[in-house]
């Protein structure tokens, strides 16, 4: 998992030096790893936009974060047991969240930037359209899923209880006879001789020599034995007596037919809906993905602009930490932008992705909004930390 912080802070003379101040502190000392995180300039807006919008960014990053992770993880639940090309299908634009994330570049044609911020906002909230459409998918695809399922099962396990359509032929049973039935008797391996010494005087009526076995799993057999159908009921009790155990068993060829063709369908319906479902996963997390980094980017704009002011000049950066320096590259910024006021740094929350991170914000003195990490799907800011 790749861990990012996506932080912001105020221009010096030009952005660049900005930029120059952060990186030469942290990258030589390796630190981090850092890249530019280019915001084009938005409309501002009033104030009082501002202040609404920064609370209403609050709620859909962490509702769009929902989303990324609950398409990654349908996707892994979907392809189950090729769950080792989950990666390859998370993408976002066709290339990887990190490669994304750290050459991210606003998208025009998505999210126009001359609309107001609070245009901008309602576009990207669009997702719930993927949120709601998922729902459907997973609901409709479960449902076949679970069926299969649960007729698959019927086919493995013990002989005590799964089904026994495939095991038996028509020729094991005595059919259609007045007097006579064929019933199928569970015995353990270790009871055989205890069986072919007992079976034919359990009851009355038992056909001699009329035991046939007709499979077996690890620890039992399954065998067959004819009686007279008015021995049934004593013979049951007599078997329960000697732990040998009557499966509740008739042949009917029309039943077992049925059953098969329903499960050749549900398994072709499942192998034509699997393509497209995993198409409209990969298509939407990326949708959802790049929404979400977008609305990481208003928000570092939108708080920016409401802790540094106007005219917009802040340098939004996002650093990769080494991990064995978090706690000293926290101390470094720290020292770095100790000068700004409390309110005038902030450390947006790490997001999490399958292979990225991004959690809810803290703040620090200069304002750090989380020192979560921004795992492609996670971020974080410092002076303004997203």
């Amino acid at each position: 998992m790749t861990e990012f912080w996506l932080i912001s802070a105020p221009g010096e003379k030009t952005c660049q030096q900005t930029w120059d101040k952060m990186n030469m502190a942290t990258s030589q000392t390796n630190l981090s790893t850092n890249h530019k995180f280019n915001i084009p300039e938005l409309k501002v807006g009033t104030l009082d936009v501002l202040v609404g919008l920064s609370d209403e960014l609050a709620k859909l990053d962490s509702f769009v974060e929902s989303v990324v992770r609950k398409v990654a993880q349908y996707m892994a639940d979907v392809l189950e047991d090729s769950r080792d090309k989950v990666q390859e299908n998370l993408l976002a634009n066709g290339v990887d969240l990190v490669t994304y994330v750290t050459r991210f570049h606003w998208d025009m044609a998505k999210y126009p930037i001359k609309q107001s911020l609070k245009n901008i906002s309602e576009i990207m909230s669009k997702v719930t359209q993927i949120d709601n459409d998922l729902k459907a998918r997973a609901s409709a695809y479960n449902s076949l899923k679970g069926n299969l399922q649960s007729l698959e099962r019927k086919n493995v396990g013990s002989i005590l209880t799964r089904s026994l359509a495939d095991i038996v032929k028509k020729e094991d049973f005595v059919l259609d006879s007045e007097y006579l039935i064929t019933l199928l008797v569970v015995v353990p391996k270790t009871s055989y001789p205890d069986w072919q010494k007992t079976y034919e005087t359990l009851s009355e009526m038992v056909v001699p020599r009329s035991t046939k076995l007709l499979f077996e799993d690890q620890d039992s057999g399954l065998f067959s034995v004819t009686l007279f159908r008015k021995a049934i009921d004593d013979f049951k009790h007599k078997a329960r007596e000697n732990k040998f155990m009557v499966r509740d068993f008739q042949y009917n060829e029309e039943e077992m037919k049925a059953d098969k063709e329903e499960m050749t369908r549900l398994s072709t319906d499942k192998k034509k809906q699997f393509g497209p479902l995993v198409r409209w996963l990969k298509v939407n997390f990326s949708e959802a993905f790049i929404a979400w980094i977008h609305i990481k980017a208003l928000r570092v704009f939108t708080e920016s602009v409401l802790r540094y002011g106007l005219p917009v000049n802040f340098q939004a950066m996002l650093l990769q930490p080494n991990r064995k320096n978090v706690k000293k590259l926290r101390e470094v910024l720290q020292d770095l932008y100790k000068h700004l006021d409390s309110s005038a740094t902030v450390i947006d929350a790490s997001m999490d992705i399958p292979g990225l991170n991004l959690s809810q914000q803290e703040y620090y003195p200069y304002n750090a909004n989380s020192s979560a990490p921004f795992h492609p799907a996670s971020q974080r800011l410092y002076p303004i930390i997203y």
